[in-house]
């Protein structure tokens, strides 16, 4: 969630690869780890779960392609120096298309 809102990615490099992401297909959820460091919280650890509803055929394609997200995502590059971001994905299988 992006200031209490569900984040929908944009899910460009999947549809570039023939997998529906539009539509509330992608979704994502981030959870923050939060420390006291000193008297002031710091945000140390971040973890997005991206739910997809898609062919479970395409699970490896899928997979690839959310690896290399933190590397074009802006938010990653910008803070990924100074807080762990970690990903997962849940793949909601739908039936393929025919």
């Amino acid at each position: 969630m992006v200031n209490g809102r569900r984040y929908f990615p944009d899910g460009g490099a999947l549809e570039a690869r023939g997998i529906p992401a539009g539509d509330g297909r992608l979704q994502a959820d981030a959870v923050g780890e939060i420390e006291l460091d000193g008297k002031v919280l710091v945000v140390r650890r971040i973890h997005v779960t991206y739910r997809l509803a898609a062919d479970e055929a395409q699970r490896a394609t899928i997979e690839r392609v959310l690896g290399l997200h933190a590397d074009r995502c802006p938010v990653a590059r910008t803070i990924g120096g100074c807080v762990a971001i970690s990903t997962s994905l849940d793949l909601q299988p739908v039936a393929a298309a025919p």
